[in-house]
């Protein structure tokens, strides 16, 4: 079987989600919502899905296995995670969305929160000895699919009401932004909210087809359409999302994709947070830019959601985190635009996108001379697909040997003079560069992270960085 939890919730092939491998996670997040005290038989758990065409049957699936379990659940239909998520706190309701993110649409995932949130390496570790438990038992659990009562409406309408509260009323005028469509289930939202706020929203491409968006490595052939769209349109930027709508996409008037960990920067600004947790992979100069605390931790949501948790234990009432891609995270209220807003420790799109775009407008400049005001290193990331999980950690091992090991693989590129192995191995070179090498925690995939003293310098060790790859692999 495919499956397996990575940055991000369970992740595997469509094949075996649309079968009785969904019943059998669903049946064991049930069991452990039972047996750790965190929801009671009867209770209702919601579950959303992408637009993925597998996305359906494993939702029914999952509901099936759910009811059989002992809950109540409810169908949110179609919608971004951070819609389903935040019902989910409202009524106190763990939560199941069906969504591979930004993969490929041969792969699926699905995601767990609790009442109170996305889920933790705890819970996930749970889950998985919950499963294996259900095997070794002999259970066969077949996969049927149900429907359920439709609560996609109520989750929508809290989801849109807290975004129609950010900015002041007609804040964006005079802003023609594009929407990049595509299969994201924020398309409409976005176009909507942007109309509310004043702005002239231009809906592109649109399509029925699941497109996979990686908002942190935006392909080249992505990248070419952005730029095509925001000449003949006159655009001021282009605003998307990836599959599941937590994953910020922002483009500057060019159609040039503006990093996300720079969109996050921007969020927690815009916030007024004074704690901030983010990966490892996100710049190096976001402690130089902030006026607060920088949490560094491992890549994905669970771990940034654990730092800003023990933010707030320390006594932090400003606590914010985003990823690398963008999506922005809460784990404190805030004020903002003189409303109340209560914590979303989820990765939310449509907050750091108003946050961008409103900070063009009150500015009154273009988005490029804002993104190279920030003076951030300059920075490039991109991966490998379909490169073998096991190549990965063979790659990972032979480079973690010893220095003499990293010295010679990095020959080609430049002189290792700090290593950091938070998360995959980040070398600092003594030109002050920066190399990180990282596996996918979602997919068969290989990344490179880079930093160097200008985009040109970046660009070209980062074709470096992959290169070594290949050809590391290649001689295996």
């Amino acid at each position: 079987m495919s499956l397996k939890f990575g940055t991000s919730g369970l992740r595997g092939l469509s094949v075996d989600l649309e079968g009785p491998a969904t019943a059998l996670y669903a049946t064991a997040f049930a069991r452990h919502l039972l047996v750790a005290g965190i929801a009671r038989e009867g209770d209702v758990v919601l579950v959303g899905r992408d637009f993925r065409a597998s996305s359906p049957a494993i939702s029914a699936i999952a509901i099936a296995a759910l009811r059989k379990a002992g809950f109540t659940p409810r169908d949110c239909g179609a919608l971004p995670t951070p819609a389903l998520a935040l019902l989910g706190l409202a009524r106190k309701a763990a939560c199941l969305m069906v969504t591979g993110s930004h993969i490929p649409a041969d792969r699926n995932g699905i995601k767990f929160y609790r009442p109170d949130g996305e889920i933790d390496k705890t819970d996930e570790a749970a889950i998985t000895a919950a499963a294996d438990a259900i095997r070794a038992e002999g259970t066969v659990l077949a996969a049927e699919q149900e429907t359920a009562g439709d609560l996609h409406d109520a989750a929508m309408a809290l989801y849109d009401a807290r975004n129609r509260l950010l900015l002041p009323d007609g804040s964006l005028a005079g802003l023609r932004v594009g929407v990049y469509q595509h299969s994201t289930v924020a398309r409409d939202l976005f176009v909507s909210v942007l109309a509310h706020y004043g702005a002239d929203a231009v809906a592109l491409g649109r399509s029925e087809t699941f497109i996979p968006v990686d908002t942190e490595a935006v392909s080249s052939e992505t990248v070419a359409l952005l730029q095509g769209w925001a000449v003949q349109h006159g655009l001021d930027a282009i605003i998307s999302a990836d599959g599941d709508g937590d994953r910020p996409l922002v483009t500057d008037e060019t159609g040039t994709p503006i990093r996300g960990d720079l969109v996050g920067l921007i969020a927690s600004r815009f916030l007024g947070a004074t704690a901030i947790a983010t990966p490892v992979t996100s710049n190096s100069g976001i402690e130089a830019a902030v006026d607060g605390t920088v949490l560094r931790t491992r890549v994905g949501s669970p771990f940034v959601i654990a730092a800003m948790n023990e933010a707030v234990a320390a006594g932090e009432n400003a606590v914010a985190g985003f990823e690398a891609n963008g999506g922005t995270l809460t784990a404190t209220p805030f004020t903002v635009n003189g409303h109340a807003l209560a914590p979303l420790p989820t990765r939310d799109s449509l907050m750091p996108v108003l946050a961008v775009l409103a900070l063009a407008a009150g500015q009154k400049r273009p988005l490029s001379t804002i993104a190279a005001g920030f003076a951030l290193p300059a920075a490039a990331s991109d991966r490998l697909e379909n490169f073998p999980v096991e190549t990965s950690a063979a790659l990972m091992a032979e480079l973690r040997s010893g220095a003499g090991a990293l010295a010679a693989f990095l020959a080609p590129i430049g002189v290792p003079s700090k290593v950091s192995d938070i998360d995959g191995l980040r070398v600092t070179l003594e030109t002050g560069d920066v190399v990180h090498f990282r596996p996918s925690g979602n997919a068969p995939e290989m990344r490179c992270y880079v930093e160097a003293r200008d985009e040109a310098a970046a660009l070209r060790m980062l074709a470096a960085g992959l290169a070594r790859i290949r050809e590391w692999a290649l001689g295996q």
